[in-house]
């Protein structure tokens, strides 16, 4: 047996912001029974909608308790290995030099 059951009916918010959608893009000429079929497809859109982000949620927080739940000892092996991060440190220092005097020389040699 399920946990929790599912809600078959949509609440009045989305019932009432499903209705005042498919007025708002009603044609002229449209019948009622035609723009209450828009609303209801409207109605299951957003509920699915909804359902994408809860998950989503619960994903982004089940992830965030795990990452939060690790030992430290973790942590303290990460900072103890070597990085070579900076390794090429000099590299973006060298082109910002050569553009320098690359322009340098072209100024001088316009006049």
């Amino acid at each position: 047996m399920a946990k929790y059951s599912p809600k078959n009916t949509p609440s009045i918010e989305v019932q009432q912001e499903a209705q005042a959608i498919a007025r708002a893009t009603q044609k002229p000429g449209q019948s009622k029974e035609q723009t209450r079929l828009i609303a209801q497809g409207i109605q299951k859109g957003i509920e699915q909608y909804k359902k994408q982000h809860k998950a989503k949620s619960r994903e982004l927080n089940k992830k965030l308790k795990k990452l939060t739940d690790q030992p430290s000892s973790h942590i303290e092996e990460e900072s103890r290995s070597p990085t070579t991060k900076t390794k090429h440190h000099w590299f973006p220092w060298l082109l910002l030099l050569t553009s320098w005097l690359g322009m340098a020389i072209y100024l001088f040699t316009s006049h």
